[in-house]
């Protein structure tokens, strides 16, 4: 099998990504783990690593900044499009930030929540986003974040200069 190429899709603003820098880590059925560096340069983020939870609908990302120090969390809610020879990650707008201090930020809602309404994302979709947040949610309430970000330990930070 040859190995699958990966993207990121948004709606806000309309666009699709290639993910060719990103080393793959991990892939099995329901998971896919990533290390990658900031597609634009950034003071405040250098790169993280990412799993990606497909039956989920969750990317969760440990951000660092461009010194390699943990920055935050940062959750994204995913419609994963699996094809022959690529994943398309559509980015359903709904976010989270989980701070080192593990106070939580939900973010964009009223995005998600004009997406839905300029026809942008379908209702299916934001029912997916949701669906996504509830289960994160649930699992940072309930003390059980670790099931999702977990995974993460396991593996080395990108090598990021300052």
């Amino acid at each position: 099998m040859t190995e699958k190429l990966l993207y990121r899709k948004r709606f806000i603003p309309m666009e699709t990504t290639a993910l060719k820098d990103d080393e793959i880590l991990l892939w099995e059925d329901d998971l896919i783990v990533t290390r990658w560096k900031s597609l634009k340069p950034r003071s405040d983020m250098g790169g993280g690593l990412s799993a990606y939870y497909l039956r989920d609908g969750l990317k969760i990302s440990k951000m660092f900044d461009p010194a390699g120090g943990f920055v935050h969390w940062y959750c994204d809610m995913i419609h994963p499009v699996v094809r022959e020879d690529a994943v398309i990650f559509e980015d359903l707008l709904l976010d989270v930030v989980i701070l080192p201090d593990g106070s939580t930020r939900v973010l964009d809602a009223d995005e998600a929540a004009e997406a839905a309404r300029c026809g942008l994302i379908t209702a299916e979709q934001l029912c997916q986003s949701l669906t996504s947040l509830h289960l994160l949610l649930t699992s940072i309430y309930e003390g059980k974040f670790e099931k999702y970000g977990g995974i993460l330990s396991c593996f080395e930070p990108p090598e990021l200069s300052a």
